[in-house]
């Protein structure tokens, strides 16, 4: 199938893929429509995948106003909320079951806002990406 319309891709030497749709949806939604191409929603392990994913983010975007990409990022019922870790608690759904490191580099954990405090409840996060004065952008997970 051809891919949807306004997408982005970029891949790495070692082979994966990134891409970026653009479409209002939930995670739910972003996370089926991946499925539907045999992907999944994207996870981070390192500085080098971070600046790659930005790169293809603010290839997507058009504009100054902040944009918010789903991510694998998500945080159980049963987790709680930690504020001591890099992601907060949240950790990284990987497509077809696997397991994403669990050792998040510090400077991953950049948040736009903290998110809520709980330990009985799902959430999901995602990459924010916003125009930086002076050009550039600023980005955070956010909740």
């Amino acid at each position: 199938r051809p891919p949807p319309p306004r997408a982005a891709v970029l891949c790495q030497a070692a082979g994966a893929c990134f891409s970026a749709y653009l479409a209002n949806g939930s995670y739910a939604e972003a996370s089926s429509a991946c499925s539907r191409w045999r992907g999944g929603l994207a996870w981070v392990s390192g500085e080098p995948e971070l600046r790659l994913l930005l790169g293809l983010l603010a290839e997507a975007t058009a504009g100054p106003a902040p944009s918010l990409f789903w991510v694998g990022l998500k945080k159980s019922a049963f987790a709680c909320t930690d504020a001591e870790q890099p992601l907060r608690g949240f950790s990284w759904e990987v497509a077809g079951g696997g397991t994403a490191p669990r050792e998040v580099p510090a400077a991953l954990g950049r948040w736009v806002k903290e998110p809520l405090r709980s330990c009985v409840t799902a959430r999901c996060a995602g990459l924010q990406l916003a125009a930086a004065p002076g050009g550039g952008h600023s980005w955070g997970w956010k909740e």
